[in-house]
């Protein structure tokens, strides 16, 4: 016969219960905020921005974006919608999107005429004539659809795949993949970043350590002649610094040693050191003097001449890049958001914008950089092809174009299809997470892969979502 025990436990209160298991809660507790600084394969402090292995080979070492702040209107710029013209101002004939930014009338044409460029014969709005030149250099994706119909969210989404939570840039989860191939200058810069609609979140690091935070220089709000690292000059670097900085080092190093790891103590430290070796490096490398009076004017760089602004960024990039930095971005900000007087607003955007970006293109290939570096155009949404304001477009994140341009991306084409009137992605569509999914991939990095372990899950860039477009580079 079996024996049984005949004493039983006493009954323990719901309050006893809660002040037994405390320390258990305590535990985890830790355990998540432990996790915030503990990245899955994250290299030591001090070591981010050395280079790393890819996941593969990669194509591309390098990508420069240029970010059309405001929303681009698609059925202007790269996708031509004869049924826009032969209806223009009857009604859509199909159903509106159920949430609208605004309320927007009946069918308007484009005021610009579609042109084929180049030998792929893409074609490409009169509003581009010198981009339209490069056009075998294009990949145009006319199928991008994202998730966001307010600039805010949908700036967030383009630049860190997420419309609603703080997460890390993609030029910061690049830079954590790859490393830098300059450790005297930052992974990722920002050129002239916009300060609205997220403002610092668009190229911040978020839970991935500092030092891959993206590096203003200047800001949408001062011209792009007056942007500058402030305090660098070339003969700063003195043994006196040296010391200076070595005290401070020693300093952080003993309160480190005392407080356990301290992920924002530690990234100040190594900006103290970056901005040390900058000294020696950034202002030969930001100096566009440096660049021929022939070059400068093909970038449209001028005193009163409206490219000045934005072919000084993009010469600047170009440096950059030369330079060894993995991840620049340009910003033209904020301009393309005409709910009304499209006409005359979208013409000076692009005649801004125009001859610096097929500059930057020419002079990338003539350099044999183009090849290896990868250029991204895009906004953050599209437009309506229906009217606003008279002579206006609304918010479209349902269809939108994008163009991608070297680091081994087949020139010449056209990828997906927007419907007739170019308000929907039909044929092949790209969401967000797919186009960073892409452009992960030409940089030699698994989006599936690079992820980083924050607050006791595993993070990435595309989130559970995106599949690589893989005809867009096969």
């Amino acid at each position: 016969m079996p024996t049984f025990c005949n004493t039983f436990a006493p009954a323990v209160s719901r309050r006893d219960m809660l002040g037994l298991s405390a320390n258990g809660f305590g535990l985890l507790a830790l355990g998540s905020l432990l996790a915030r600084t503990q990245g899955a394969e994250a290299p030591a402090a001090g070591t981010e921005l050395k280079p790393r292995p890819s996941h593969f080979t990669p194509k591309a070492k390098r990508v420069i974006f240029l970010f059309m702040h405001g929303g681009p209107s698609q059925v202007d710029t790269f996708d031509p919608k004869p049924m826009l013209k032969k209806y223009n101002g009857q009604p859509f004939p199909g159903q509106k999107p159920r949430v609208q930014f605004a309320a927007t009338g009946n069918l308007l044409q484009s005021p610009w005429e579609f042109r084929p460029g180049g030998e792929s014969g893409i074609q490409v709005s009169d509003l581009f004539p010198e981009v339209r030149k490069r056009a075998d250099d294009l990949c145009v994706i006319r199928s991008v659809h994202a998730d966001n119909s307010a600039h805010g969210g949908a700036l967030l989404q383009l630049h860190t795949g997420s419309d609603t939570f703080v997460r890390p840039s993609v030029g910061s989860w690049v830079t954590y993949g790859l490393g830098s191939e300059n450790q005297n200058l930052p992974g990722f810069i920002t050129l002239c970043p916009t300060l609205g609609h997220g403002g610092l979140q668009n190229w911040s690091s978020a839970f991935l350590p500092a030092a891959y935070q993206g590096t203003p220089i200047g800001h949408s709000g001062v011209p792009a002649k007056q942007a500058s690292v402030k305090d660098i000059k070339p003969a700063a670097a003195s043994d006196l610094q040296r010391m200076q900085l070595d005290l401070l080092k020693h300093m952080n190093a003993d309160h480190l040693a005392r407080s356990g790891p301290d992920a924002a103590l530690e990234g100040r430290i190594g900006s103290f050191e970056l901005a040390f070796r900058m000294q020696a490096e950034a202002p030969a490398v930001m100096d566009l003097a440096k660049e021929t009076m022939k070059t400068r004017e093909m970038y449209g760089i001028g005193d009163g001449k409206p490219t000045d602004n934005f072919g000084r960024q993009c010469l600047t990039a170009r440096r950059l890049a030369e330079a060894g930095v993995r991840f620049i971005q340009c910003t033209h900000s904020y301009k393309w958001d005409q709910h009304g007087n499209l006409k005359a607003d979208h013409a000076k955007n692009a005649k801004e914008v125009d001859q610096p970006i097929a500059a930057l293109l020419a002079d990338l290939k003539q350099r044999d950089l183009l090849k290896d570096t990868l250029v991204w155009w895009c906004g953050e949404f599209g437009r309506t092809p229906t009217a606003q304001g008279g002579d206006g477009r609304d918010h479209n994140p349902h269809a939108f174009s994008s163009w991608l341009a070297g680091g081994g991306v087949t020139g010449g084409t056209v990828y997906g299809a927007t419907d007739d009137f170019g308000y929907y992605a039909v044929e092949k569509k790209v969401h967000m997470h797919d186009l960073h999914a892409t452009i992960l991939h030409l940089m030699g990095l698994d989006h599936e892969k690079l992820t980083y372990r924050y607050a006791g899950r595993d993070f990435r860039l595309t989130d559970v979502s995106g599949t690589v477009v893989r005809d867009v580079f096969e």
